[in-house]
This record gives C-alpha cells, sequence and structure tokens, in this order.
C-alpha cells in the first residue's frame, strides 16, 4: 500500500515527491496511480512556486520574464494580458508602466505576486 500524500513543506519532501513522480510518469490517466500521478504533479507545481517565486527580484519586468521562462511563454502569450505586440515591447523595454487593469491580468493568468507588480518599475531589467 502506497503512503498517503502528503504537503510538500521542505526540499527533502520535494524530492521524494519527484521521485515519485518520475516513478508514476507513464501511469494511465484515471487509474490510482494516474490520480496519484496527478495530485504529486499538483503539489510539486504549487511548491516550486512558493519557494521560486520568493527568489525573484522585485520589479515588475523581472517579474513578467520570470513568468514567462517558468511557463515557457513568447511575447505574443502576453498580448492577451497586455495588449498589443507594441505594448507588450514597450513594457518588457521599461518604457511603459503597468496599468491597473494589466496587474490585476498578469496576476490572474500567469500568478505573478502582487508585490512584483506593483514594485518600483524604475529599476526594472529589460
Amino acid at each position: 500500500m502506497k503512503t498517503v500524500i502528503e504537503p510538500i513543506r521542505d526540499h527533502a519532501a520535494y524530492e521524494r515527491a519527484l521521485k515519485e513522480v518520475e516513478e508514476l510518469w507513464d501511469a494511465p490517466e484515471g487509474t490510482s496511480d494516474g490520480d496519484r500521478l496527478e495530485v504529486l504533479t499538483i503539489l510539486v507545481r504549487d511548491y516550486e512556486e512558493r519557494r521560486y517565486w520568493s527568489e525573484i527580484p522585485e520589479n515588475p519586468v523581472a517579474a513578467i520574464l520570470h513568468a514567462m521562462d517558468r511557463l515557457e511563454l513568447s511575447r505574443k502569450d502576453l498580448e492577451p494580458m497586455l495588449g498589443s505586440r507594441g505594448r507588450v515591447s514597450e513594457v518588457l523595454n521599461g518604457t511603459r508602466g503597468l496599468s491597473l487593469e494589466m496587474i490585476r491580468r498578469l496576476h490572474r493568468e500567469l500568478r505573478i505576486p502582487l508585490e512584483s507588480l506593483i514594485a518600483d518599475d524604475s529599476q526594472s531589467a529589460a
């Protein structure tokens, strides 16, 4: 019988969960192993987001670039949240600040912490 799935609270638990995810990777969907894999991947993703978001620079452009890298997004993927291609370019180049609606969309869609999106963007990394 498999152990009970518990929250991932530290790096050791994270490593154990990753090992089990690897072992279950090809488990068919809808089976007990497939369900276990699904739950473990949710827990792993949650731990990674909590851990890695706390380590990013606290400015909007760096936060957006970090989210793009983590989620493997292109500039085009940001258009629904920021506007036109030109607007995306202006935001990422640091020549345009974020509007309140952009902040809301980025937070909701990319799960970027609000603190990172409202930080002083005069130090933004382009």
